[in-house]
């Protein structure tokens, strides 16, 4: 008898052992509470939101345990929204976008931060390097790579003579990425304007300011302009101009083309990095990352719209939106 017992209990330990190890309570993960926080609504936060809660649910995890905010494009109020999800006691917290994320990281230094879709992690402040996360923050970066748009803009469109860039000024994702597109027009003689924006009822004058006096547009993964996609898109396309912009959204939203971000590959990594936080990783332990792959779309529609021929050869290696 005495030996069943002891075995029970040596199978017992090596049970709660093998939970800790993997990041569970003795309650198992249903009293984990992950909180979710978008700045507004637009396609791709909203993409990135609902990919991050599919497969947080794939890994386990049930909707009940995910709470999401969304601070619906008024920035006054995410202090509140993260104060109110550390009272309730998260366990982590996914703030999406770069203003949220600083806000977040503003609000706590205890509760780990994993936030998605940060272009510009280090100039925000929210790391020191992308592999030094020495505070309660890490994350997925979508940084954009300029460069291979602007070379998909040549090859699409090899007219184009002066670019016409579109954002915020006020978020820092867009200016970093503003600066690099400026720097390679510079390095391949390619004039270039802009207009910015303060809010989505800037957009339509900021557009037509530049009607006449470009031959394209570009814009990045900026916030404020995504949520006014349409908009943009209509009135370039009502120009026979084209949009090249730096996400996989804004080319379904009416941009012609990106060599940009996936943001299901980009939620994908957020969520299953929250997993591993979840179950013991160490953010000290766990740089930022950026997205895997690519996304490479041009939108069939919009090109037939403005005039764009889409070579066969480039046509092969695209995802192609009809």
């Amino acid at each position: 008898m005495k030996r069943i017992v002891s075995l029970l209990l040596t199978l017992t330990m090596l049970v709660f052992a093998a939970c800790a190890f993997a990041g569970c309570s003795d309650e198992g993960a249903t009293d984990v509470k992950i909180g979710i926080v978008q700045p507004m609504d637009h396609t791709s936060l909203n993409q990135i939101r609902d990919t991050i809660i599919a497969t947080l649910v794939e890994l386990g995890y049930s909707e009940d345990q995910i709470i999401v905010k969304n601070a619906s494009n008024d920035a006054s109020l995410l202090p509140s929204i993260f104060q109110s999800l550390i009272s309730d006691g998260v366990d982590i917290l996914i703030p999406i976008a770069t203003n949220t994320a600083q806000i977040a990281a503003a609000q706590t230094d205890t509760v780990p931060i994993v936030f998605s879709a940060v272009s510009n992690p280090v100039d925000a402040g929210l790391v020191t390097a992308f592999d030094a996360t020495d505070k309660n923050v890490t994350g997925v970066s979508d940084a954009v790579n300029v460069e291979a748009i602007f070379d998909l803009m040549k090859e699409l469109t090899p007219d184009v003579k002066t670019v016409g860039f579109v954002y915020n000024s006020g978020e820092i994702n867009s200016t970093t990425a503003v600066a690099r597109a400026k720097t390679y027009c510079d390095a391949n003689g390619i004039a270039y304007k802009e207009a910015t924006v303060s809010s989505t009822a800037d957009i339509a004058q900021a557009v037509n300011s530049l009607v006449g006096e470009v031959d394209a547009f570009f814009t990045a993964d900026d916030n404020t302009v995504a949520s006014g996609m349409t908009t943009y898109a209509q009135i370039a396309i009502d120009a026979g101009l084209p949009i090249y912009v730096g996400a996989d959204s804004m080319v379904i939203d009416g941009g012609l083309a990106t060599v940009g971000i996936d943001y299901d590959v980009l939620a994908k990594q957020t969520a299953e990095m929250a997993d591993r936080i979840l179950k013991g990783a160490k953010i000290a332990d766990t740089p930022v990352e950026q997205v895997a792959n690519p996304a490479k779309i041009i939108n069939r529609a919009t090109a037939d719209a403005i005039g764009v021929t889409i070579p066969e050869a480039t046509a092969s290696e695209f995802t192609i939106i009809e």
